[in-house]
């Protein structure tokens, strides 16, 4: 028999009762769809935090007060906000293995220019703060070291903060109200959407003089440093350095429980990503193998069903000539285009949900891009061949194996 008279065949075969097929094929559609649909969001979060991670920079080290508490217990913050002093960035400008020491203090207030009003994160820090995070300004300029010694009252402005007082007017040189204090507007920031699920553009960043004058503090809500060569060595000596000041012993187990304050990096991140995204395979793994599993089963079942009611059918084509093989290969391919086509809807389906859910969250989050993975969907078309195979070949031998006269005798 030739191979397109098979095909033919097959396809009628699938096409007869075509609800039950549709039926038949809903665990490999459900199994495909989330393989594509989970791949395409995992890459789409996965492009935002290496994006996030670009902007930080792999040499910078955040520095915060307080600790995540117990690892494996509470992630709250410990009360002791206040202990990082700026004594502590006094002694991390002596090591030589860290530059750009930038204390940051969270400044409460909120600002306003004329009638318009907005409530942003007030920051102060020094000039290196944007060295740090790679910010640059497309209006006007930042605030430098002349500003940081005589304690300027100076500010420089996010994005959505200028278009939220200014709209579409020119900022630079305008006077705004923060706390009831006039500051000058120096410069625009470059828009950069969110990192680590903050808005860096409703931000307002003024001299860390400043705002040491403004709220009378003695310590740091953070501080931002990049690593000279070797970034591990500068991350201990760090560590090391803050453990000694304030006489902090370290834990037995090496970790960060006794700490007083909190050490986070680039480096870091991407090893988090890295432990989700091998979560996230194995998660997709276990959902595409329980979904093509019952897929499979529910073939399987169709396909004896199929069998049984067409006995009459196979038992004439023996009669009139058709081999083992024939009839073996005809209900294989009957499973394999169920299967496949219970595929390509599920890479359908998947892709509309995976753009659906991209172009509602990049509307609150600017860098979370469309994305779909063809390596992915290569994976869950053979997946969904191989259950194909494997789950019609029982029904498959079981036609091939029917006496021409018993499957003629058939009612």
């Amino acid at each position: 028999m030739l191979l397109r008279d098979l095909f033919s065949a097959a396809s009628k075969g699938v096409t007869v009762n075509r609800m039950r097929s549709l039926l038949t094929m809903l665990g490999i559609i459900i199994g495909v769809g989330a393989v594509v649909l989970m791949t395409g969001v995992g890459k789409s979060v996965e492009g935002v935090i290496l994006g996030q991670i670009d902007i930080m920079g792999p040499q910078t080290m955040v520095i915060f007060p307080g600790n995540q508490g117990p690892e494996g217990g509470s992630t709250t913050m410990r009360p002791d906000f206040d202990s990082l002093t700026f004594d502590d960035v006094d002694a991390l400008r002596t090591l030589t293995t860290v530059r750009s020491i930038a204390p940051g203090i969270i400044v409460p207030g909120d600002a306003q220019y004329e009638q318009e009003k907005t409530d942003p994160m007030l920051v102060g820090s020094t000039p290196e703060y944007f060295q740090n995070q790679n910010i640059q300004v497309t209006q006007g300029r930042l605030h430098d070291q002349q500003d940081e010694e005589s304690s300027n009252f100076v500010v420089v402005i996010g994005s959505e903060i200028a278009e939220d007082l200014f709209f579409t007017r020119n900022p630079i040189g305008k006077r705004i109200e923060i706390s009831g204090r006039k500051f000058t507007v120096i410069g625009v920031l470059e828009s950069v959407g969110m990192v680590f699920f903050q808005n860096l553009d409703d931000r307002i960043v003024m001299p860390f003089s400043t705002a040491v004058a403004i709220t009378n503090r003695t310590y740091a809500d953070i501080i931002t440093m990049q690593a000279v060569d070797d970034f591990d060595i500068a991350f201990a000596d760090v560590r090391a350095l803050l453990r000694q000041r304030h006489r902090i012993t370290p834990a037995e187990d090496g970790s960060t429980d006794n700490d007083d304050f909190l050490v986070r990096s680039a480096a870091q991140a991407e090893a988090i990503l890295g432990t989700v995204s091998i979560s996230l395979t194995v998660f997709i793994t276990m959902i595409a193998g329980i979904s093509l599993f019952v897929g499979g089963i529910g073939i399987m079942n169709i396909m004896l069903v199929s069998v049984t009611e067409r006995t009459r059918e196979f038992g004439l084509r023996k009669a009139v000539g058709a081999k083992r093989k024939d009839i073996l290969l005809q209900i294989l391919i009957e499973s394999i285009f169920l299967t496949l086509i219970g595929g390509c809807i599920g890479i359908v389906i998947g892709i509309v949900l995976d753009f659906l859910i991209a172009t509602a969250v990049g509307k609150f989050l600017s860098d979370f891009q469309f994305a779909i993975s063809f390596g992915a969907i290569l994976l869950a078309l053979a997946m969904a061949m191989v259950t194909g195979i494997a789950f019609g070949l029982y029904p498959a031998l079981k036609a091939s194996r029917l006496h021409p006269i018993e499957a003629l005798r058939y009612e």
